[in-house]
């Protein structure tokens, strides 16, 4: 005995409009996806365009200086109205070598960075005493600075397995950073210790502080180019330097980090780890 089968042609009809619905509900989430990431892309070309803009212009701010120095320097030595004042015309001699050594230092850092990043720079690690370096380092600053710097020194490794020219360099650029975002009197601390088979040097202050949004961004390469932020405390310049530190201990295989409370204190870590047996002998 045969029973009748009856088809609803409406359900099929509904299957179908459902069929089309989600497909079309997934279509527009995904052209939605895309909209976003197309914007993220323009939003991300227009920051670079202006992180360029604003380099250009804290360049030509920062070198127009030296620049007009070593100008100015160099006619007033041509003139001759030195030639009876030895001591001063010496002293212009030491102003022209020292604005072109600070241009010096800053083209050769740019080179280095991009070097780094592309892992074309060798570096000649073997181990280096710490204190000596950081000595010399110290002595330098407190020299050259006009404000009132203390510091204070805790040296627990006395050696370091690094590229000591680089590394030096490293250092200078967190010490600077310390006497510049802090006030007049300024303290601060260099530590070098072991800490999970990394050998640390910390460089603390008693500045102006970090804040934790700054914090995830002031590694990347030009960071402080802008113009509206070189005005910050009275500091200018590039925004190299801290990209420079995260660039070279990078380039050791090891990390640095920052610990900050805005108004009291910042302290930055370089971390570079034990040299290997091949590192050693070779």
């Amino acid at each position: 005995m045969t029973q009748p089968h009856i088809i609803n042609p409406r359900a099929g009809y509904i299957g179908r409009l459902l069929y089309y619905f989600f497909g079309t509900v997934i279509a527009l989430i995904i052209l939605a996806i895309c909209i976003r990431k197309q914007i993220n892309i323009i939003k991300r070309q227009d920051e670079i365009a202006r992180i360029r803009e604003d380099f250009s212009y804290a360049m030509i701010h920062d070198m127009k200086t030296p620049l007009s120095s070593i100008l100015m320097g160099a006619r007033i030595l041509r003139s001759g109205k030195l030639d009876k004042m030895p001591e001063k015309k010496e002293k212009f001699f030491d102003i022209l070598e020292e604005e072109a050594e600070h241009l010096m230092a800053l083209t050769n850092k740019i080179l280095t960075i991009s070097k780094l990043e592309h892992g074309q720079l060798l570096l000649e690690k073997n181990w280096i005493p710490v204190r000596p370096m950081i000595e010399e380092l110290t002595q330098m600053f407190t020299a050259k600075t006009d404000k009132r710097v203390t510091f204070e020194l805790n040296i627990e490794k006395e050696n370091i397995f690094a590229d000591e020219e680089y590394l030096k360099e490293a250092v200078s650029n967190l010490i600077d950073n310390a006497i510049k975002y802090s006030k007049e009197t300024v303290d601060i601390q260099i530590t070098s210790c072991m800490y999970n088979k990394f050998i640390q040097i910390k460089v603390k202050d008693n500045g102006i502080g970090i804040s934790l949004s700054a914090q995830n961004h002031i590694f990347d390469k030009f960071e402080r180019a802008s113009a509206s932020r070189n005005a910050v405390n009275g500091v200018t310049g590039f925004g190299l330097g801290l990209n420079y530190v995260m660039n070279v201990t990078r380039s050791h295989g090891g990390y640095v980090s920052v610990e900050s409370q805005e108004g009291k204190y910042s302290e930055f870590t370089i971390s570079l780890p034990l040299p290997t047996e091949y590192e050693i002998t070779v």
